[in-house]
């Protein structure tokens, strides 16, 4: 399993989110994509990397850009996690079927713990990945860094 780079065209994918919605990569075609994933629902630092995404809502939208906060989560823990978290905007889609699909597509699973690494992959409006950087499990993603790639896209 490779990481996907830059330059590739980013594999679209058909989710369930955290509303029972389907969520599809190409349904936001036009728009810049910040697939944030975090290894699971309910731990201290995926809170806080999501709350972070919700919080900073108004940002992305200035930036067209729309984050999905991503991990390998059933779609009715989504959805009671956002309801703890108060999350209003942020769309979380569930890798959960088949299992680690999508961040195996990316290059981002974890097949021994089942779980996908903690990773920020910005897409562009026509699909292709123009941003990929993994961070270590504990680590909170800066979003400084993610709102500089985006203002230079």
């Amino acid at each position: 399993m490779k990481l996907i780079e830059v330059g590739d065209s980013a594999p679209d994918f058909s989710l369930r989110d955290n509303n029972y919605q389907n969520v599809c990569l190409s349904d936001f075609r036009g728009k810049r994509v910040l697939l944030s994933w975090h290894p699971l629902a309910w731990t201290p630092v995926c809170t806080d990397q999501m709350r972070a995404l919700e919080n900073n809502w108004g940002k992305f939208q200035a930036l067209n850009t729309v984050p999905l906060g991503f991990s390998v989560d059933p779609a009715p823990c989504k959805k009671a996690w956002a309801a703890a978290l108060l999350l209003q905007n942020l769309i979380l889609p569930s890798d959960f079927w088949p299992h680690g699909k999508v961040a195996q597509d990316y290059g981002i699973f974890i097949e021994e713990k089942g779980i996908s690494q903690r990773a920020n992959i910005i897409v562009d409006e026509a699909g292709i990945v123009k941003w990929v950087k993994v961070y270590p499990k504990a680590q909170l993603p800066d979003l400084n860094e993610v709102f500089e790639v985006l203002s230079n896209m």
